[in-house]
């Protein structure tokens, strides 16, 4: 199958920056392309060899050089396909929830991730390992009130094609059509660098439809691609512009960059620190409880730990069984 000729969007190049998302159906329709063909993008700047050539066992067609200015380019995606990188195979385990459950839930802080569910910010829990950043945000998932996603970041998953191929999976699980109808496509022409437009077409596929189901998307360990060029750009844009029903939960090990810290003063960004995750003497008195152990214990153990919940528990755990 061969691409539509490029003219006929190239004399439409500055609507289609403008408005990217309104002009997939006006050019589908006008190259008279059957529904499963989508119109992605105009890229600027982008050299290809005269002939028109395929990639992708045939999913991604690439039209001729233009003879406009700046060598721009119509990308047309089968999406009848499975757009996923080829071979790249999922870790079901990366996308479900930890099995465990907390041992104590911390109403204190549970508070705040309502609230800032409520007010429509997104949310940032950051501490060291073992602060409770995991224990909490599952406490909270279970207990929200909506569905949750959940996606645990791995090092090689500061590849963006790794990244979102997990993100979209994940949210499948609750809304299954989730990406098929753009998100996928634009993944699937393996832009090196995810850019804003990328985030609003996440922002579109949540918000589309008549009642969109309510949910809880948690990104557990953002921290583990921090340093990734594509993620300020891609996060800076999609928190401020996520539906109403849409609440974004992040843990990390370490505090936002700053372009995302400085959303706090907007209103956008919430963030549970390592302060705020320190148990207080209630809290330390619960979780000794939940062990059988004394109010005393308790006490002595939270001024040996400071409050970390690792160190915490790990104190209880032993206490209990030395049946002390």
């Amino acid at each position: 199958m061969e691409a539509q000729d490029p003219a006929l969007c190239l004399k439409t190049q500055e609507f289609l920056k403008a408005n990217p998302l309104q002009n997939i159906s006006q050019v589908r329709n006008r190259a008279h392309q059957p529904h499963n063909l989508v119109f992605v993008g105009v890229l600027p700047d982008v050299n290809i060899p005269g002939k028109e050539r395929t990639r992708n066992a045939d999913r991604v067609w690439r039209g001729k050089q233009s003879e406009f200015a700046g060598a721009k380019i119509m990308f047309l995606i089968d999406t009848a396909h499975d757009l996923a990188r080829p071979g790249q195979k999922l870790i079901n385990d990366k996308i479900a929830p930890p099995a465990r459950q907390p041992r104590v839930s911390r109403s204190r802080l549970l508070s705040t991730l309502d609230s800032s569910m409520a007010a429509g910010t997104s949310t940032i829990i950051s501490g060291r390992a073992g602060a409770g950043k995991t224990s909490l945000a599952l406490d909270f998932a279970r207990n929200c009130g909506r569905p949750f996603t959940w996606y645990k970041i791995d090092a090689p998953d500061a590849d963006p094609q790794i990244f979102f191929n997990y993100l979209v999976r994940s949210i499948q699980a609750i809304r299954p059509h989730f990406g098929l109808k753009l998100l996928l496509p634009l993944l699937a022409v393996q832009l090196t660098e995810p850019s804003d437009r990328l985030a609003d077409v996440f922002v579109y596929e949540l918000a589309e439809g008549d009642a969109p189901t309510p949910l809880l998307i948690v990104i557990e360990d953002l921290h583990l691609v921090s340093d990734s060029t594509w993620l300020v750009p891609f996060f800076g844009r999609l928190l401020p512009l996520l539906p109403a029903e849409v609440h974004i939960l992040i843990t990390s090990r370490t505090l936002p960059p700053a372009p995302l810290w400085r959303m706090r003063s907007k209103q956008s960004l919430v963030v549970i620190d390592e302060a705020d995750l320190r148990f207080t003497r209630p809290e330390a008195m619960a979780l000794f409880e939940s062990y059988g152990l004394s109010g005393e214990q308790a006490s002595i153990a939270l001024d040996h730990t400071h409050g970390r919940a690792g160190a915490l528990d790990d104190a209880a755990a032993s206490l209990q069984r030395s049946g002390q």
